[in-house]
């Protein structure tokens, strides 16, 4: 560390005011700040006496995702030696799946953090620090199979038009990530759903086993036809209340393992990064909405209605979202009792848009941003309210 310590000094002064690379001087912070700690210090209000800046925070965020990025890669392997029926050691696996996975990781990151230092060198303020968790978040939001032009298309556009044009960090009413990922849905609807996309089937296809279906737990489950019950269909594809559990299922990247993503949520719940408020109301609401479902259903009903509330934690991006996106601490809401209502509402929609939407059975992600837009509305009138109860006490 003293080397590059070493070095970085060595180069400030070409990047620090009437130097050569002046023009330059937010690339050489970025790159300071990532590898060694800085002495830097506020100059000016407001002022918060807090030994954890921007980038420790989203650091640790980018920590959380660890679990869920190591299993996605595992996933990825074996999702791919199964349907040949294959079944390969760990590392195999894994070796495969990493070799998917880490392009995707790479491209976004590179893309991305080209567009944040080109407004940054622009705006002549330092690199803004969301590009770091942003980096990561896209491309779990995303099947294996996504090519890697439209992968960095998608990033594009959620850093650009879904942060940069608002700002920068601290100034986006929507999550970046899912902002890419819900113009790469409606631009590129075949890459990103249907049964054939979450699979890495390159050059095996006439080696696979008799049977075999792309098609995730959540596609199954919306697709059964009366009288066969949702739960009844998942298990003959193949797939337990476990195996969604453990996340050994097709699906998203980092969609798919409510046991890593719940590990995460520990790291920023035990932090004090991530709101344990609303990542508990969205489960209350997807519940809720849920448990209502399973009241109305009736035999003429889609089966899904049917499907048990719980089901839907374990199913496509629920967990993902409740935990990595929903709590996202600029796009959603800041007042406590705010969060709960949010989380509630966003756990609410996602269920509600994948039983009655039959077109569109993943809600999440629409979920999720429909509530970004509505959060500062939310917390006015929190705030508002907050006000005329202590006015008639005064």
């Amino acid at each position: 560390m003293n080397f590059i310590e070493k070095m970085m000094e060595k180069q400030r002064p070409l990047f620090e005011k009437g130097g050569k690379l002046e023009r330059f001087y937010p690339l050489f912070e970025a790159g300071e700040t990532i590898l060694l700690w800085t002495n830097e210090r506020t100059k000016k209000g407001p002022h918060i006496r807090d030994g954890l800046d921007t980038k420790r925070f989203m650091m640790t965020v980018v920590v959380s995702l660890l679990p869920v990025l190591i299993f996605s890669m595992y996933n990825a392997g074996y999702q791919h030696f199964k349907a040949m029926g294959q079944t390969v050691a760990f590392s195999e696996a894994f070796a495969y799946g990493a070799l998917k996975v880490l392009p995707l990781i790479l491209v976004s990151y590179a893309v991305g953090g080209l567009w944040e230092v080109v407004f940054a060198i622009v705006r002549k303020h330092e690199v803004n620090e969301g590009f770091l968790v942003t980096g990561l978040l896209f491309p779990l939001t995303l099947p294996v199979t996504m090519p890697l032009w439209q992968a960095a298309i998608g990033i594009t556009f959620g850093v650009v038009i879904g942060k940069e044009v608002f700002g920068g960090t601290g100034m986006n009413i929507l999550n970046p990530a899912l902002t890419g990922r819900a113009f790469l849905f409606f631009a590129y609807p075949g890459k990103i759903s249907g049964d054939s996309v979450w699979i890495a089937l390159d050059g095996i296809k006439e080696k696979l086993v008799d049977g075999f279906s792309g098609a995730t737990p959540l596609l199954v489950a919306s697709g059964a036809g009366n009288p066969e019950t949702a739960v009844h269909a998942i298990h003959t594809h193949g797939f337990t209340f476990q195996d969604m559990f453990y996340g050994l299922i097709p699906g998203s990247l980092g969609e798919t393992s409510t046991l890593m993503i719940l590990i995460g949520a520990a790291i920023l719940i035990l932090t004090g990064v991530g709101s344990w408020r609303i990542m508990l109301s969205t489960v209350l609401g997807g519940l809720f909405m849920g448990w209502l479902f399973n009241v109305l259903a009736g035999p003429s009903n889609s089966p899904i209605m049917s499907l048990p509330a719980y089901y839907h934690l374990v199913m496509g991006g629920f967990a993902f979202g409740a935990v990595f996106m929903a709590t996202d601490p600029v796009s959603a809401a800041q007042t406590n009792t705010g969060k709960y209502i949010y989380g509630f509402l966003i756990g609410l929609l996602a269920v509600l848009i994948r039983t009655v939407n039959p077109a569109y059975p993943e809600g999440m992600m629409l979920a999720i941003l429909f509530m970004n837009v509505f959060s500062p509305l939310i917390d006015y009138y929190v705030v508002r309210a907050n006000i005329k109860r202590r006015l008639s006490r005064a």
